[in-house]
Order: C-alpha cells, then structure tokens, then sequence
C-alpha cells in the first residue's frame, strides 16, 4: 500500500514538475524511460496496470476520486502534487484540462522471442509499418486489445508507442496490450515465416485475396502499413499474401487503425 506524498503547488515552476510541462518533447520522455497519461481514463488505466508510477499531478478533485487507487499501488510512497484546475491549464501541449495526469516508468522491454514462447496458440499477431501518427499507432493497440492479438510488433520506421498521443489514442490499452518493437520487420516477418507463421499484408490490390475467404484460425500475423504508402516492397515481399476489405469501387483504402480493428475483427470471428 503506498502513501502519498501530498505536495501542493501554486505553480508548475519546480524541477520535478518538469516531465509535465514538456509534454511536446516525447524524445526527452523517451530517453528518460517514462511516459506520461494526461487525461483522467489513461491515469485510471495506468494506476491498475503493472506499471510503475512516479508521480501524479491532480486538482484537488481528482485526488479525492483517484485516492484509493493510487494507496493500492505497490510502490512504497507516491509524490502527488494538488493544483487547482487553472494551473494545469498553463500546461503547454495540454489542451483537455481533465485535471489529472501522471508519469509512469516504461517497463523493460520484452522480447519476440519471450513474447512467442509465452503466447498460446494459435498464434494472432499484428506488425506496423511507417506508422508516423501516434494517435493511429496508440489507435491500433487499442484495436488489438479489443480483439484478442497477442502482441503488436512496431517496425522500425514507426514511432514510438510510447508517445503521449499514442498512449492516449490506445486508451491506456498500451498497459495491458504486449508490443514488441524490432529493428528490421521484414527480418522479422522471415523469421516469422520460418516458424510456420502465416503473414498476411492487408494491402488492396487486384489480384489480392478477400479477406473473407482467407482462413485466419491458424498462427497468422496482420500486417499494415501507412495510408498513403501503403506497406514497402521489401515488406510485402516478405509475406505470404496480400489480402484486402472489400469495398466499393469509389474507395480505395480504410484510415489504417479503422483497417487494422476489421482485419482482427474478422480473425476473432472466425476463431469464435
């Protein structure tokens, strides 16, 4: 049970705030190892999670509310600074003024090895390429919690998951969800492969299958690519197949997390 540390503050001038105040540089979060909830959903989510907690800053309401979940975590003493709504509105970056926000410590990262052996079959994989938006990366995290993925692998040319945005699309998903980030997919999807692992690249082409007709019961891996690039060459190479929604003629393509939620969708249906 932790006990909090309540500190309050009249302004957000103090080296410890910091981390709240430069919510716009997500590199500088990154390299720290921490990342930050800032609306009152993921603070909820990230308090329930397995993921350490460094701080929170709440207006004197949310402390009420988020009290008892903050003396449930584990860690011995949470420091929990208390400021009125109109302080957290000078917040640069921070445009939902919920009032409540708290800085998490990334956990270590696991590994596509770990993750494959501790996952039961059949296997559901998803894989991300050139993914730039985070709030479409943090949108596809949701989308493979919802529908039972085991693990999303982040290409090389993704950002990170880790970026407040992309926290805040997956809706806090991020902390129960498994994601693995790799240094090359295309490695990744061989490798895949050699495993018997069947990986399908959602990419809408002529002589693509329908994603009805193709049988997703066995250890398959989804992968998706940017809208408007679509997945590489050297990517789709390195898959089995290339598969696509069927749409009317006048459409073309589906925003990529929209794509990704149908594809898992109909995995999961076949699967029952």
């Amino acid at each position: 049970m932790a006990i909090l540390q309540i500190k309050p503050v009249q302004v957000l001038d103090a080296p410890e705030l910091a981390l709240y105040l430069t919510l716009r540089r997500v590199d500088e979060h990154e390299r720290a190892g921490v990342l930050v909830a800032a609306n009152a959903k993921v603070v909820k989510r990230l308090l329930a999670s397995r993921f350490a907690v460094e701080s929170a800053l709440l207006t004197p309401a949310w402390l009420e509310k988020l009290a008892p979940l903050l003396r449930a975590r584990p860690e011995s003493e949470i420091p929990v600074y208390v400021a009125e709504q109109k302080v957290l509105e000078t917040i640069t970056g921070y445009t939902l003024h919920q009032g409540a926000l708290a800085v998490g410590k990334i956990p270590p990262r696991p590994d596509l090895e770990t993750l494959l052996q501790n996952s039961p079959r059949p296997l559901l994989l998803a894989a991300v390429e050139g993914i730039a938006s985070a709030e479409n990366l943090g949108a596809i995290v949701r989308g493979c919690a919802a529908f039972g993925a085991h693990f999303l692998i982040i290409g090389e040319t993704c950002g990170s998951p880790y970026q407040r945005r992309a926290v805040a699309g997956s809706m806090g998903t991020l902390f129960e969800q498994p994601v693995v980030q790799v240094e090359s997919l295309t490695a990744t999807l061989t490798d895949l492969r050699s495993r018997g692992i069947h990986c399908l690249a959602a990419h809408p082409r002529k002589d693509a299958k329908k994603l009805s007709a193709v049988d997703l019961r066995s250890d398959c891996c989804l992968v998706f690519g940017a809208e408007g690039p679509g997945l590489t060459p050297a990517a789709l190479a390195a898959c089995d197949d290339m598969v696509e929604i069927p749409m009317p003629s006048h459409m073309n393509s589906l925003n990529v997390a929209a794509a990704s939620a149908v594809f898992l969708y109909e995995a999961t249906r076949q699967r029952g």
